[in-house]
């Protein structure tokens, strides 16, 4: 359920957008308020919601005991994904018309098969939300105090990882980590 939650959380700006699209045709009249705009706006609270309890439960997880690790190597890798979901917040924000049943619909859809394969593939890196929260995406070699041998995994890290330094690490899967300094 956490993974379906960090999915709902890459999304978060494009609800967002979304819900202020909304919001604004209703106010200026472009839009009657429906018991659709009701559903959809409701949906999209729910959404963002989730989404953003489940970000926060994956961040501060106090039962995920971070490891003390030191940066052997590191590669900023934030920009290879961020741009992707762009034309997908796009599509969705400014060419679906959520006032129609059958575009709603379509909308909830797509979520629902794009989230299939962002959970079965573990494609939880790919989220530009914590992006826009000030973290980047490393794919980084790493040293485990006290075991021997170089392990790799992707993290995220809100500055700039020094390489020598050594870090706390929550270690989630070799695609979704946090670094707890």
């Amino acid at each position: 359920m956490k993974n379906v939650l960090l999915y709902l959380s890459a999304f978060i700006p494009m609800y967002v957008l979304i819900v202020i699209k909304e919001i604004f045709e209703l106010t200026v009249g472009e839009e009657k308020f429906t018991w659709l705009s009701a559903v959809v706006l409701t949906f999209l609270a729910v959404v963002i919601l989730l989404g953003v309890v489940g970000l926060l439960l994956e961040i501060f997880n106090k039962k995920q005991r971070a490891k003390k690790v030191r940066i052997v190597s590191k590669n900023n890798i934030t920009d290879r994904h961020f741009l992707g979901y762009f034309s997908l917040f796009v599509l969705f924000a400014i060419t679906f018309d959520l006032s129609r049943l059958s575009m709603f619909v379509d909308f909830v859809i797509i979520l629902i098969m794009i989230g299939v394969v962002y959970v079965k593939n573990k494609l939880f890196y790919i989220n530009p939300f914590l992006n826009i929260l000030g973290y980047n995406f490393y794919s980084i070699e790493y040293e485990v105090e006290g075991e021997e041998g170089k392990k790799s995994t992707h993290i995220f890290f809100r500055g700039n990882l020094v390489l020598g330094n050594e870090y706390r690490v929550k270690i989630k899967d070799e695609n979704f980590s946090f670094v707890s300094k």
